[in-house]
Parts: structure tokens; sequence; C-alpha cells
């Protein structure tokens, strides 16, 4: 047990969730601001500015860089990985809302024919290019004042 209270040392780990907790913050006061209305979904939803996804792996992987040394291969596979997720939130995930939106459009259109299904699919799924950048930059600059 006294070897599992060292992840608390663990930069890498807590840079990411410090990263996240702080984008996940910013969607949810950007929400309450906007809306002037408390919505606990973007405590823990995904879409939105900035990305989370992108923060978190992001600051994890410039922790690595700042321990580890920025030509180190773990950082290079790791931003290999980075971009994966930054692909994914803006390209695959972003794909995934627009279709969302389409086929709930669909439904609400067909619904005098009663169309059934268990409420409306999720739309905000994804992240456009700024989100995921600003993301981005969240995470880099979370790892180098943690590191």
């Amino acid at each position: 047990m006294e070897n599992f209270y060292t992840i608390t040392e663990n930069r890498v780990l807590l840079a990411a969730i410090v990263a996240w907790f702080v984008s996940q913050g910013i969607k949810f006061f950007t929400c309450l601001i906007k809306t002037k209305k408390i919505k606990m979904d973007r405590i823990m939803g995904s879409g939105g500015m900035p990305s989370s996804h992108t923060a978190s792996v992001m600051a994890a992987t410039f922790s690595v860089g700042e321990i580890m040394g920025y030509n180190h291969p773990i950082f290079g596979g790791l931003m290999i990985m980075s971009f994966i997720v930054m692909y994914d939130a803006a390209g695959v995930r972003m794909a995934a809302g627009k279709q969302a939106k389409a086929i709930n459009n669909i439904i609400e259109a067909l619904g005098a024919y009663r169309v059934k299904i268990d409420g409306q699919l999720k739309e905000l799924l994804g992240h456009t290019y700024m989100e995921v950048l600003v993301g981005a930059a969240l995470g880099i600059v979370i790892a180098l004042l943690i590191n």
C-alpha cells in the first residue's frame, strides 16, 4: 500500500488530471454564464470549448517531455497518440455528432408517423479545430506549470 501513495507524486498523471478538471470547469462556467442555467452534463460531457481529451493527453505528453526530455522515444510515441486523439476529436467524433443531429431531425419530422426512439441521440460529441487547438495549448501550459 505504501507504493500506492507514490501515485500522488506522479507529475504526468497529475498534469493530465488537472488539465481535464480545468477544461471541464471552463466548459461548465462558460455554459453557466451564457445560459444562466446549471447544466451538470457540462461537468462530464464531451464536446465544447476546450477539448478536455486533448488537454489531458497533451498535458501528459508534455510532462513526459519535461521529465524525460523531448528527444526521448516515449515522448515521440505519446505525441503520435496525442495526434490520434486530436484527429478523433475533430474528425470522427465531430462527424458522428453531425450524423446524430441529422438523425434526430429525421425522427422529429417522422414523428407524425409514430417513429419510436428512446430519447434523442447525443449531438455534442466532437470538437471544432479551434476547440482542439485551445485544448492542446491549455494542456501544454498546465504541463509546463506543474513540471
